[in-house]
């Protein structure tokens, strides 16, 4: 029986930035049922942990705590919306749905964890427990998971050096099966097929929030936004892939 698999990217919430987006994502996941959810991780940015900018006149206001309770008010406007429609449901006795709920750790979820393992004397004060992230099933950084023939993770890996894949043909290369990843901003599809004629699908879409990033630039900032729906899911790993735009649910879900 085929299954439907709802894809959520990289949402990169720190303090200040609007979070409706992530309202608009549940609306959607609510109407069309899905029967799992993957949230690709990078889901709090932790700008406070970052190593790129520390010591810079932009690093200057940053706060663990603020970073923390940040992503766990946006986590709640992402699940409620569906919590609330489950429980309608079993009220109405109307036909069950629980999606199954995995999360992929990102890098900046483990900058958590790099922190720790510089300065020992953090532990047990930080840690991934401070992520509100009770309701998902948890996958570490880098550990893909595996449903029906895709795998899925925050990014593979090319090379010994251990780089994110560039493209998602080099990516589908590598891993020689379905694959979806985030982590790079924009949307790259790439197909191949087995000798049987299996239709493999690999994608790199990263960018599931609505803001700009300051690093990235005018022309960085010019990218595809949204998330990913995987249609009638084949245990080969075969699916029909249709992306969705955060403008598209803007405009349907937004006031």
């Amino acid at each position: 029986m085929s299954k439907r698999i709802m894809v959520v990217p990289d949402s990169q919430v720190k303090p200040g930035v609007e979070v409706d987006f992530l309202n608009h994502i549940a609306q959607y996941i609510v109407d069309k049922k899905p029967d799992v959810v993957v949230h690709l991780g990078d889901f709090w940015d932790m700008p406070s942990l970052s190593s790129y900018d520390y010591g810079k006149k932009s690093f200057e206001g940053r706060r663990y705590k603020a970073d923390i309770e940040a992503g766990n008010y946006a986590m709640s406007v992402l699940l409620q919306p569906i919590f609330d429609e489950v429980g309608r449901l079993k009220r109405n006795k109307k036909k069950l749905w629980e999606p199954e709920l995995h999360f992929l750790l990102g890098n900046h979820e483990n900058r958590i964890n790099r922190a720790v393992n510089d300065d020992a004397k953090l532990e047990g004060a930080l840690g991934i427990h401070d992520l509100d992230l009770v309701d998902w099933a948890v996958h570490d950084f880098l550990d893909p998971l595996f449903i029906d023939g895709i795998a899925f993770n925050h990014y593979f890996t090319t090379g010994l050096a251990g780089r994110p894949a560039a493209t998602a043909n080099a990516q589908l290369n590598k891993q020689h099966q379905s694959c979806i990843a985030g982590h790079q901003q924009g949307l790259q599809i790439a197909t191949g097929k087995k000798a049987d004629g299996t239709l493999l699908t690999s994608v790199i879409a990263g960018s599931g929030y609505p803001h700009e990033e300051a690093y990235l630039g005018i022309q960085g900032n010019k990218h595809w936004r949204g998330v990913l729906m995987l249609n009638d899911v084949q245990p080969s790993g075969e699916f029909d892939l249709m992306p969705i735009s955060l403008k598209y649910l803007r405009e349907k879900y937004g006031v």
